[in-house]
C-alpha cells in the first residue's frame, strides 16, 4: 500500500486519475481506494494551505479508510481545533484523528506565492510517481511511501526483489518534474502480503478492460519526462497493446514498449507501426 503525506493532489494529476475508468477493473477496489485517499489527503492539505491561520504551520496529513490523521505542531488550541474542522469539511473524510500538539513556540513559515507554488509542484510529482507505481504490474502491491521535496523523490518501504526496487526507482526517475531519486527501499526475502494478494488478483487478467489498459498506458506516457509529448497512438484489444506513430530515437521506442508492457493486464505489445524518425 502506498501513502501520500503532507501533499496536495494538483489539479492536472487529479484530472488524470479522476477521469480514468477505474471501475472497469473488477478487482481494482484497493487501488481505487488508495487513489481516492490520495485525493482526500490532497484536498485536506490544500484547505489547510489556503487557510491564513493554519498555513504557517507544518501539518502532516494522512487519510486511511475515511479517517484523516493530523500530526505536527500549532501555536494554540484554537489552531488545533480549526485544523480538525477544516479536515472534517473535506468530502469523504468521516473522522479526524487529531494528533496535533500545541506549542506556543511552534515554528512558523512564511508562505509566499513561490513557496506555495513549490508545494503544489511537489504534490504533482508525488501523485504522478504514486500513480505510475500503482498502475505498473511489478510495483503495484509494494509497500512504498513516496514523498517529494524540491524535485527530489524519496522512496521508502519494502520490495520483494532488487529488480522491483530498481524498477520503482526507474519509474520515479522518469517522471516529469523529478530531478533526483533517493531510493531507501529495502528488499525482503519474501514478497509483501499486499504484493502476494495483488499478484493473485492479476492472475485474472481478463478482469481488466481494454479501455482501462489504454487509459493507463496513455497516462503513464503523459507523466513520463522522456515520453510526454511524443506522437504515439495507443490501442488495446484483448489485452494486446498496439503502438503507432513516430518517435525520435530507438531508445524512446524501446522505453515506450517497456512502459506499455509493464502496465497491469497487458498480455503483449505490438510496436511494428511505431516508427523511428529518420
Amino acid at each position: 500500500m502506498f501513502k501520500l503525506k503532507t501533499l496536495a493532489l494538483a489539479t492536472a494529476t487529479a484530472g488524470i486519475i479522476a477521469l480514468s475508468p477505474m471501475t472497469a477493473f473488477a478487482d481494482d477496489g484497493d487501488t481505487s481506494r488508495q487513489l481516492s485517499e490520495a485525493r482526500q489527503e490532497g484536498s485536506v492539505v490544500t484547505a489547510i494551505a489556503l487557510n491564513r491561520h493554519l498555513n504557517p504551520f507544518k501539518i502532516d496529513v494522512e487519510v486511511e479508510n475515511g479517517t484523516a490523521v493530523l500530526t505536527g505542531e500549532v501555536e494554540s488550541d484554537v489552531d488545533r481545533d480549526l485544523a480538525e474542522e477544516v479536515a472534517m469539511s473535506v468530502d469523504g473524510v468521516q473522522k479526524v484523528d487529531n494528533q496535533l500538539t500545541v506549542d506556543r513556540d511552534a515554528e512558523r513559515n512564511e508562505r509566499d506565492d513561490k513557496s506555495m507554488s513549490q508545494r503544489f509542484d511537489n504534490a504533482t510529482t508525488t501523485a504522478s510517481v504514486k500513480s505510475k507505481l500503482l498502475w505498473n504490474s511489478n510495483t503495484e502491491g509494494l509497500d512504498i511511501n513516496v514523498t517529494t521535496m524540491n524535485g527530489v523523490v524519496t522512496l521508502d518501504g519494502v520490495a520483494q526483489s532488487e529488480e522491483a526496487k530498481d524498477l520503482a526507482e526507474r519509474l520515479a526517475a522518469n517522471t516529469d518534474g523529478v530531478r533526483d531519486v533517493e531510493n531507501n527501499i529495502t528488499v525482503s526475502a519474501e514478497a509483501t502480503t499486499a504484493a502476494k494478494a495483488q499478484n493473485t488478483a492479476d492472475d485474472a487478467g481478463d478482469a481488466i478492460s481494454d479501455a482501462w489498459i489504454t487509459s493507463k498506458v496513455k497516462s503513464t506516457y503523459l507523466l513520463s519526462s522522456n515520453l510526454d509529448g511524443l506522437d504515439i497512438t495507443v490501442e488495446t484489444k484483448n489485452g494486446q497493446v498496439t503502438l503507432s506513430g513516430t518517435v525520435d530515437t530507438a531508445a524512446e521506442k524501446e522505453l515506450a514498449v517497456e512502459t506499455a508492457r509493464n502496465i497491469r493486464g497487458v498480455t503483449d505489445v505490438n510496436a511494428s507501426a511505431l516508427n523511428v524518425a529518420g
